[in-house]
């Protein structure tokens, strides 16, 4: 599963930012990599080396006609088919909230990938936490539009929660970037009350 927001493109908002931040050829997995869109942009625009995983057949089948290598797999069980350090980047967008473990995926990313990409919906934005306040009710947006019984996020989390995840096990913060709205969000206002205003959030980590 990856972000839920798109363009008329039928590309999701954050995959050009992802982008930026790979290098050309450099190899890459994406965990959780769905139809392969990501994978596919960052084919021809970066010329990687790129591999997938998914757990859904029909993904598997809708990247394998895109011409994509990808393996199907569940990755709570962890990545014990690849190589320490044998990806430059290895990326999870929008999906960790949805591990059945997280801490051992970030785990495992850090194991094979020099360097990685993680997203998520931040718990803490204000428009979630007024939802709950005034609504009573499990909140829902563009970026979690489920309802509580079927949603597949089980592991919901804010910025502050994953620096002290990552604090506690000496992973280091190479970069982050906010976003609301859809947009890198920069400024002195935004630094300042960055759990409260930011809507999704991108970690670039590394051991």
């Amino acid at each position: 599963m990856n972000s839920h927001y798109a363009t008329s493109q039928g590309l999701h908002v954050n995959y050009e930012i992802i982008s930026d931040i790979i290098e050309q050829k450099t190899k890459v997995l994406d965990l959780g990599c769905g139809s392969g869109e990501l994978l596919k942009l960052l084919k021809d625009k970066k010329q990687i080396i790129g591999r997938g995983i998914d757990i859904n057949q029909e993904n598997i089948i809708k990247c394998l006609e895109k011409g994509l290598s990808v393996v199907q797999g569940n990755i709570d069980e962890g990545l014990k088919e690849f190589l320490d350090k044998s990806y430059d980047y290895v990326i999870l967008n929008q999906t960790l909230q949805s591990t059945v473990s997280p801490d051992f995926v970030v785990e495992e990313m850090l194991r094979v990938g020099k360097k990685v990409v993680i997203s998520f919906p931040n718990f803490a934005y204000w428009r979630i936490r007024f939802y709950l306040v005034f609504n009573g009710k499990m909140p829902k947006s563009k970026i979690l539009p489920f309802e509580w019984y079927n949603t597949p996020n089980i592991h919901l989390l804010t910025i502050k929660d994953f620096i002290e995840f990552v604090q506690k096990r000496d992973i280091k913060i190479i970069d982050k970037i906010y976003m609301t709205r859809a947009k890198i969000r920069k400024s002195l206002f935004h630094r300042l009350f960055t759990n409260l205003f930011t809507e999704e959030v991108m970690f670039i980590v590394s051991k």
